[in-house]
């Protein structure tokens, strides 16, 4: 890149899509700015990646820059947050969230790199990355120019944009027919727009792109081994692999069997109410088998704590709190709780679900001895009896006092 254009250059989150496509041009044209596209690999599909560094050029951008993140983004970001057990209003396991922090902290950096004075996302005024991207741009160099497009330009749809684009002779694969909005990266894809914006519309096949319907999945169950370490998937079937490799291999796993659907509508951030069609096949093998170990683990304090962990958490990763002292806080806890999580679990895939089916570890606080319904030398159940006469003495005195 020249220097010359280095002094006036703002930096975009690009993915190619329609809205990042129109602010490049729409930055030259209203800013006089230069704009480099900054495009983060964290696994989203090759068609997406496919000569996008042309396309930024053909668009208006002087330069731009693919930066591979995907085992970054598994390891440093998803595997920490699925040891939490982070899932947002009971179904949502923040798959587009979770990249967000990441994508804004390789973006803050390139700027650093090219001594550019600001930054820019496509996020629209409506949704909840406009708050993930720029709290994570406050926290790394608050200094920045922030550029929102959308809460700034005259456009108003998704059909204003295809026409500005088609005045600047530039191409897309949006069209009016599909109009859906996707992200997409190695943890899961979302689908919003088209029919889902009426909720008595049930999902058609254009809303899900990875999965199989249940009605093709196979009629035979798959069982699957994974070795847990450290509250980390390790092992896949007893072969070892890095995050990002378990990630993909539970993927297709995953996406054979219909595993990871979600149809939701939930609380975004600033208030309205979306709707979204999820798929998130191997993260959800993961949390199930996750889940399964704690079970066998953890005791009945530690079990309460971790659960409010995750709840806490998945708010946390929504709200785009990612590099605070707070997310910092609860992922220590968590690793410390983590700490114990490993051995092996079997679990089932089976027409969109997932079956914890047995699972092991030298950590557990099963016992088969003190829990059976048949005889045993080792439990008095007599002791019972003044354990419940204290756990129950405040009740018994409130009572007492009632009564007189």
């Amino acid at each position: 890149m020249k220097k010359k254009n280095i002094k006036n250059t703002i930096v975009l989150a690009y993915s190619g899509g329609l809205d990042t496509s129109a602010i490049i041009p729409w930055i030259k044209e209203n800013y006089n700015f230069n704009v480099v596209a900054f495009v983060a690999n964290i696994g989203q599909s090759k068609k997406d990646l496919d000569n996008i560094q042309e396309k930024a050029i053909l668009s208006g951008a002087i330069d731009c820059r693919v930066v591979d993140l995907r085992h970054d983004f598994v390891s440093n970001y998803v595997y920490p947050m699925l040891k939490t057990g982070s899932i947002y209003e009971g179904q949502y396991l923040l798959g587009t969230a979770i990249a967000r922090p990441l994508i804004a902290k390789a973006q803050v950096d390139f700027a650093h790199e090219i001594h550019a004075i600001g930054v820019s996302h496509g996020a629209t005024g409506k949704g909840n990355d406009q708050v993930r991207f720029e709290l994570s741009y406050a926290a790394l160099d608050p200094e920045l120019i922030v550029i929102a497009p959308w809460r700034e330009w005259s456009f108003h749809s998704r059909e204003d944009l295809l026409k500005f684009l088609r005045q600047k002779n530039i191409s897309t694969n949006v069209t009016k027919e599909k109009i859906y909005s996707r992200d997409e990266n190695i943890f899961h894809i979302s689908t919003e727009g088209g029919v889902l914006e009426d909720p008595w519309n049930a999902p058609n096949n254009d809303c899900w792109v990875w999965t199989r319907s249940v009605y093709d999945a196979p009629n035979e169950p798959k069982k699957i081994s994974l070795t847990i370490k450290n509250g980390n998937v390790i092992k896949v079937d007893h072969e070892t692999l890095n995050p990002y490799e378990c990630l993909k291999r539970l993927n297709n796993l995953g996406k054979i069997h219909s595993i990871g659907r979600v149809d939701i509508i939930e609380n975004r951030l600033i208030g309205i109410k979306s709707r979204g069609c999820y798929e998130t096949p191997g993260g959800t093998i993961i949390y199930h088998a996750l889940r399964g170990l704690e079970q066998l683990i953890l005791d009945r304090e530690s079990m309460y704590w971790k659960n409010k962990i995750a709840l806490d958490m998945a708010a946390i990763i929504y709200d785009g709190k990612w590099f605070t002292p707070v997310r910092r806080s609860l992922q220590k806890s968590s690793d410390i709780l983590s700490r114990s999580i490993s051995g092996e679990v079997i679990v089932e895939l089976y027409k969109g679900s997932v079956t914890v089916l047995q699972k092991r570890s030298l950590h557990t606080l099963y016992s088969k001895e003190y829990a059976t319904f048949g005889k045993d030398s080792v439990y008095n159940q007599m002791d019972a009896h003044g354990f419940i006469r204290l756990f129950s003495l405040s009740s018994r005195i409130r009572a007492l006092k009632n009564k007189k």
